[in-house]
């Protein structure tokens, strides 16, 4: 019997993507003939080390039920309702599978409007957190200049050598990261991503630097450019 941790997924999709302009949540509006939820779904579903998967759903929900890819026709898919925010979507996953998970197995989290994950990076994320003590997440450098603004004014030009965008998913130990939403919820702490509630208890998660394609669905523009991106790994 294979002494290898568990490796779990979670999807918050819970939200309702008000930004894009849409009348339908944005991880169900459609890119290269499937759902934004879908694509983003779809690496983990075919990877052999992912034991399951959680997808955290609005109350009411009722988009999920008819994909092709659900809860029903999928043995690996499970669903449970989410929260008020993406933390507490997070949080009641993580205490739905409990059960079925060791303090040391880990968990993948990622965005629900995140539908350019490339099983590369997937692979990179899952086989540097297995030897992490803590775990960590997939990123990409800052090219671009960046500036500290106040009331539409420039402040100060920030140093980039070691500013990182922050992208999904981002893996860590089941306890650990549920431990953490614990504490940052108790100490009224916002949390904008799980590395963020893993950084506040003290730990320092690892940095992969993975493709910058692996965008997320906020704007209306963005749903064009993720469709470019997922035609051109479609044709490699």
């Amino acid at each position: 019997m294979s002494n290898m941790p568990k490796c779990w997924v979670v999807i918050p999709a819970a939200g309702i993507g008000e930004r894009v302009g849409s009348s339908i949540p944005k991880q169900y509006l459609q890119i290269a003939g499937k759902t934004v939820l879908q694509h983003a779904i779809s690496p983990f579903v075919g990877n052999g080390r992912i034991a399951g998967i959680t997808v955290a759903l609005h109350p009411e929900d009722t988009h999920f039920s008819t994909l092709e890819m659900n809860a029903t026709t999928c043995d690996k898919i499970h669903s449970v309702i989410g929260g008020e925010t993406r933390a507490h979507s997070v949080l009641n996953a993580l205490d739905s599978i409990e059960a079925q998970l060791a303090k040391d197995d880990f968990v993948l989290v990622h965005d629900a409007a995140r539908p350019c994950l490339s099983n590369n990076d997937l692979d990179l994320l899952i086989d540097a957190c297995l030897t992490h003590e803590v775990g960590g997440i997939i990123g990409s450098r800052v090219a671009d200049t960046i500036k500290h603004v106040e009331n539409n004014n420039i402040v100060s030009t920030l140093d980039r050598e070691n500013i990182w965008r922050a992208y999904t998913p981002q893996m860590f130990k089941f306890g650990l990261l549920q431990s953490a939403i614990q504490k940052a919820f108790k100490d009224n702490i916002y949390i904008t991503d799980e590395a963020s509630a893993i950084e506040y208890i003290g730990y320092q998660p690892c940095m992969i630097e993975g493709d910058a394609r692996n965008i997320k669905v906020t704007t209306a523009e963005d749903i064009s450019l993720a469709e470019i991106f997922l035609q051109e790994e479609k044709r490699k």
